[in-house]
């Protein structure tokens, strides 16, 4: 009786092992999806990236915007986290240097596994507000020397058009800063460089 009952014992110590086994072989059915080089990922910033603000090197959090499908599987869920950085951000300057953000990805999460990514940058640029300051200063200029003109003649003219020009100077330095600023939620699209790897629920 003692040896039918340590028997029963052993098998069903044996029978939960197979079980267990089996569960974990189920929950691990997944199979490994490839997605080309070229293959697009849109993403959702999760916050506002300014160029005033941000520096090369930063890293930013996004969120994936739109499945991405390969051979009819959805290898890239949306909503699956992204980590980024800022390859380059630049601030404007108030007289001269144009604002510029460039973005990439460097890891995705699909299925709580994460991936490295090598993919395109996104660019954005200020404006360039050389000739906006030309304006002010050469409009600063002109309404200097006519009132200098009306006042003493020709050397008033000179004199005004210097303090003319810079006031225009000045009103451009005040004004001309144009920075970039990408509000949380923005959508931006990038392309892998390279093919990568990653596991699916099958």
């Amino acid at each position: 009786m003692k040896l039918a009952k340590r028997s029963y014992i052993l098998l069903g110590g044996v029978l939960l092992v197979a079980l267990a086994l089996a569960g974990a072989k189920l929950a691990d059915r997944s199979e490994t999806v490839t997605l080309p080089a070229g293959t697009t990922i849109q993403v959702s910033l999760a916050h506002a990236i300014s160029s005033d603000q941000a520096k090369s090197g930063d890293d930013f959090e996004a969120t994936v915007a739109s499945p991405v499908i390969v051979d009819g599987k959805t290898a890239i869920p949306q909503g699956s986290e992204v980590q980024g950085r800022l390859v380059d951000a630049r601030e404007s300057g108030r007289l001269k240097g144009v604002a510029r953000l460039r973005l990439a990805l460097d890891e995705v999460e699909v299925n709580g596994d994460w991936y490295e990514v090598e993919t395109t940058s996104v660019t954005r640029s200020g404006q360039n507000h050389n000739k906006r300051n030309w304006l002010m200063i050469g409009g600063g200029t002109a309404g200097g020397a006519l009132i200098g003109g009306l006042a003493g003649g020709g050397k008033g003219a000179a004199i005004g058009a210097g303090v003319g020009a810079g006031a225009g100077t000045a009103t451009a330095a005040y004004t001309g800063k144009k920075d970039i600023r990408l509000p949380a939620e923005t959508v931006l699209s990038f392309r892998l460089t390279q093919p990568v790897s990653v596991k699916v629920k099958s």
